[in-house]
């Protein structure tokens, strides 16, 4: 039995139309690669940062640490993207980035002169001009969150973040520390975040890099009631 026209036609349709797609993901990440190759001459190979870190945000992070690196400013484009994401507060500068009635090549005028205002790297300069001109200002916070990762891998710091009912004392700060530090390889260093939740009731969750454990006293009490309810 021959396949109706209707039908060919509109496989052929959704044919183009993801092939359309992947050309278009694959120009992305063509112009995100080539950013931290032609930001600086002479043209080398990407740097791989110490970390891998996933999606568009991670992409274009990498990219930026692959730049900074090869011109061994880290440091400086760590503060210029913190200084762009203060920047971006401001609810004009805020409004401009983030609306999408707003024609891009606008935006990459807006935020380039801004920037050069502020007397950022050309490196800098250059990696805004790229979110502008690919349509992604707007993922400005996540890249920086992204680069953050990275360079706390770079420096060797291990995030470790830890939830409680309460706020810790000193006292019990300090024998945290110390409890954790013991998870860290030699030249590592811990960068450790605190947080409160009085849902958790007591106890605490623990996350040092890639391991967790949930001693809180809300998921001991919620296993013990399982157990209990399960049939004998």
């Amino acid at each position: 039995r021959k396949p109706s026209s209707g039908g060919s036609k509109a496989l052929g349709g959704d044919l183009h139309r993801a092939a359309k797609k992947m050309a278009a993901s694959a120009r992305l990440g063509l112009k995100v690669r080539s950013f931290s190759t032609t930001v600086i001459k002479p043209v080398g190979k990407l740097v791989m940062p110490p970390i891998q870190v996933y999606g568009v945000a991670g992409r274009y992070a990498t990219a930026l640490y692959s730049a900074a690196s090869k011109e061994k400013k880290l440091d400086q484009v760590e503060q210029e993207l913190a200084k762009i994401i203060s920047l971006m507060k401001d609810p004009k500068f805020f409004g401009i980035v983030n609306n999408p009635h707003i024609k891009r090549n606008i935006k990459q005028k807006t935020v380039n002169d801004i920037l050069l205002k502020q007397k950022v790297s050309p490196i800098m300069l250059n990696f805004a001009n790229v979110l502008a001109e690919n349509g992604r200002l707007h993922q400005t916070p996540n890249v920086a969150s992204a680069f953050s990762k990275i360079m706390s891998a770079h420096r060797g710091e291990v995030l470790c973040s830890v939830t409680t009912a309460q706020s810790l004392d000193e006292g019990n700060l300090s024998e945290l520390k110390t409890a954790l530090s013991g998870f860290l390889k030699k030249g590592e260093t811990l960068k450790l975040e605190t947080k409160t939740d009085p849902s958790i009731l007591g106890g605490m969750i623990v996350s040092v890099g890639d391991k967790y454990a949930d001693m809180s006293t809300k998921t001991k009490i919620q296993k013990l009631s399982k157990l209990i309810n399960e049939p004998i």
